[in-house]
């Protein structure tokens, strides 16, 4: 019995210890568990830990490209305002500018050949009609009227081609300036002939200063000055259409104009023109966006101010010269800009019954001739240019002049004397 008992009783502690004996073997894997996950624990804090210090440099590693980005633009953009500002070769102007007499009495003859006819009117718009159909509209507003409705088409393009995302802008404009038609003692004429005034080199000795101001319209691009050249170009002008970089920095410039026609390329030229209006100072992070010193101040009332109509540059680039519409680029521009002189001709057509144009015509075979009547520059300069497609326009000038849309009065383009 006892025996047994012990027997019993030895048997008895062997049952809890193979009962204990499983928690102990259940021990080991829980204590490795254990130290397992106080090891991913450890590792999850760390990660947690690298990841949030990953997070917190973000911002100056984000700082930091933007800043490389910003410096890599800003530097070629400062390399093209060099080259186009620095690598134009000089010329000798007192050299270049010799004329034949006898080309200066025939020009002379031809423009008041010209000024002498009967003026016939809506002769320029009937002909652009007739020459382009339904690429010219005839009865296109030259200037901004009103802010467009969403649509119209100026409404479609971004500047200088429209003013889409800028409506609130052109608005503000509009609301500074007292007048926004043509002129009422220009519009009562029964038949009024413009000329367009170009710049070129060709004007300089012409001395058709005199024909030049006998015209209605007479309407000057950009800074070209008449201070110091009025044998030549005249001193009568009625518009000087330009843009910011263009405007003339000389007060001078201004005195006896009927209008300031502003052309809106970018954005800033918007809060450019508001400045000018208000007669403020153009903020110093508003002029580092234009590639050249604008006018501080245009010494002339809100009222002689006018903003042109956009459909003008639209319908001139894509309808009449036949550009491709703009394609977004990461930098730089298609060659689908007129140039003033261009735009200036178009917009002549639909303010004036009769066109003559005068200083136009590039002739890039002779890169050594003067570029324009007022400078040093030669006409190898224009090689220099990125978004003007010259040779297109001269084919388009060209195509007036022998169509007799308009006249050519210093034979730049196409020598009718």
């Amino acid at each position: 019995m006892r025996t047994e008992a012990a027997g019993g009783a030895e048997r008895r502690p062997q049952k809890p210890r193979s009962q204990a004996a499983a928690p102990a073997c259940r021990a080991m894997p829980t204590e490795f568990t254990s130290v397992k996950l106080r090891r991913d624990c450890s590792r999850t804090s760390l990660q947690w830990y690298t990841r949030t210090q990953n997070k917190m440099r973000r911002p100056s590693l984000l700082f930091k490209d933007i800043l490389k980005c910003t410096s890599v633009v800003f530097a070629v953009w400062l390399l093209y305002i060099l080259k186009v500002n620095y690598t134009a070769e000089e010329c000798d102007m007192k050299r270049m500018h010799y004329v034949d007499p006898d080309r200066i009495k025939r020009a002379q003859r031809y423009a008041q050949q010209v000024l002498q006819k009967e003026c016939r009117p809506k002769f320029a718009k009937k002909a652009m009609a007739q020459l382009f159909e339904h690429r010219y509209s005839m009865n296109l507003e030259p200037f901004v009227q009103k802010v467009p409705r969403a649509s119209e088409a100026e409404l479609k393009y971004d500047p200088p081609f429209g003013f889409r995302k800028y409506s609130s802008k052109v608005q503000s404009l509009l609301d500074l300036l007292p007048e926004r038609d043509f002129p009422e003692h220009l519009r009562a004429k029964h038949c009024r002939r413009c000329v367009v005034v170009g710049n070129g080199g060709i004007l300089h000795g012409l001395e058709l200063g005199h024909a030049l101001n006998q015209f209605d319209v007479v309407i000057r691009l950009n800074s070209a000055p008449i201070e110091g050249y009025s044998e030549h170009v005249g001193n009568k002008t009625t518009i000087r259409m330009t843009y910011p970089e263009g405007a003339p920095l000389s007060d001078v410039e201004y005195y006896g104009n009927d209008l300031f026609v502003t052309v809106l390329f970018k954005s800033v030229d918007f809060k450019w023109l508001q400045a000018m209006l208000k007669n403020e100072t153009v903020p110093f992070w508003v002029r580092l966006f234009f590639w050249k010193q604008v006018a501080e101040k245009i010494p002339l009332e809100a009222k002689h101010f006018r903003i042109l109509n956009p459909v003008i540059i639209k319908e001139t680039a894509f309808d009449i010269l036949q550009y491709s519409e703009p394609q977004l680029r990461f930098w730089g521009q298609d060659k689908n800009i007129p140039t003033i002189g261009a735009i200036a001709i178009v917009l002549a057509t639909h303010l004036c019954d009769e066109v003559s144009l005068a200083g136009f015509g590039y002739d890039l075979s002779r890169p050594r001739i003067p570029l324009h009547y007022f400078d040093s520059q030669c006409m190898g300069a224009m090689n220099f240019q990125v978004m003007h497609n010259v040779t297109t326009e001269t084919r388009f000038l060209l195509k007036l002049i022998k169509e007799g849309v308009v006249k050519d009065l210093s034979g730049g383009i196409h020598c009718e004397f």
